[in-house]
């Protein structure tokens, strides 16, 4: 049986419920690590990656002996210390040279990974584009392009689809200001081709602006500011089913409730049964005609009675014709 270990104090008691499950999870808390070797061209990468996550981000500058692919054991410590469910790690090397990985967290253990080598000639930062940039914290527009994202079969570019968007999408609101659109991230991939090599994975960024188009609607111009990547993919470790599927997982309380007795039929329209208790008629609120409606007072009494009167004189009459 795993260790259950019990809070001793009500601050250790406050940081683990804060630690435990949660029905409506932040927003990904990323990680940002180097290796003991890390080309300048990958720590400007970073910084970028960096500028564009503030502020749910935690950046580390001092080295750390981490082969993610082989023992990533030291993710598993940072990520539960620093309560991140993303890592970005950054590496040099002769094989792999400009290299950052990219590690996605479940429950404190390693997800899936992505590895991604950095072309350094067509690498531009923030600071080369000389323009406005984006408000902190923002929430930018993630947009997709090429045929390999889309692929029926999970495969590198799926990964890198779904990587992407959990590293950029922040929290989940339900509301959108519009004003609070200002950048788009949009990654795009070539076509693959037989016997080539696979295509590099293009990131941009561009800032949104609208303008005055004589119309209900703005007219939307975009401006790159930065930064500009290419990728090519590497090494990948694919997701463990059995824990790929209690990721996946939703609390009940987020699960739609289903309606009883609401059916679709054949041409789509819905159908609902109305079950019925048994009904009282008499205590039932029904319409009541004019002429059956009693009169007020004592007119109804007296009605009555000359009507009886009447009788009388009639039948009186009657029987004196009779006699005579």
């Amino acid at each position: 049986m795993l260790r259950q270990v019990k809070p001793k104090t009500a601050r250790s008691k406050r940081l683990m419920e804060k630690k435990a499950p949660q029905v409506h999870e932040h927003g990904r808390t990323t990680l940002f690590l180097r290796y003991t070797t890390c080309s300048e061209i990958v720590q400007l990468a970073m910084k970028d990656l960096h500028s564009l996550k503030r502020p749910a981000c935690i950046r580390f500058n001092k080295k750390n002996t981490v082969h993610p692919f082989e023992d990533p054991s030291s993710f598993e410590f940072f990520s539960e210390k620093n309560d991140s469910s993303m890592l970005v790690y950054g590496s040099h090397s002769k094989k792999r040279p400009h290299t950052i990985t990219l590690v996605r967290m479940f429950d404190f253990k390693v997800l899936d990974m992505l590895e991604l080598a950095l072309d350094p000639d067509t690498l531009r930062t923030l600071s080369q584009f000389k323009n406005n940039k984006a408000a902190v914290g923002l929430k930018p527009l993630i947009s997709f392009s090429g045929t390999p994202f889309e692929s029926p079969v999970a495969n590198a570019y799926t990964l890198a689809k779904s990587i992407f968007l959990d590293l950029f999408k922040g929290e989940d609101t339900n509301n959108v200001d519009v004003e609070g659109l200002q950048f788009m991230v949009h990654i795009s991939c070539g076509e693959e081709v037989e016997g080539a090599p696979p295509p590099k994975i293009h990131l941009r960024c561009y800032l949104i602006k609208t303008k005055k188009s004589g119309q209900s609607l703005p007219r939307v111009e975009v401006e790159e500011m930065g930064p500009r990547m290419d990728f090519r993919v590497g090494r990948i470790r694919e997701a463990d089913p059995d824990m790929m599927k209690e990721a996946l997982k939703r609390p009940k309380n987020l699960e739609a409730k289903e309606k009883k007795n609401v059916e679709t039929d054949i041409m789509g329209d819905k159908v609902g049964r109305i079950h019925l208790g048994k009904q009282d008629i008499a205590s039932m609120q029904s319409r009541k005609m004019k002429g059956l409606k009693r009169a007020r007072g004592g007119d109804a009494d007296g009605d009555a009675d000359a009507m009886d009167e009447d009788e009388d004189v009639d039948g009186g009459v009657d029987v004196k014709r009779a006699r005579a």
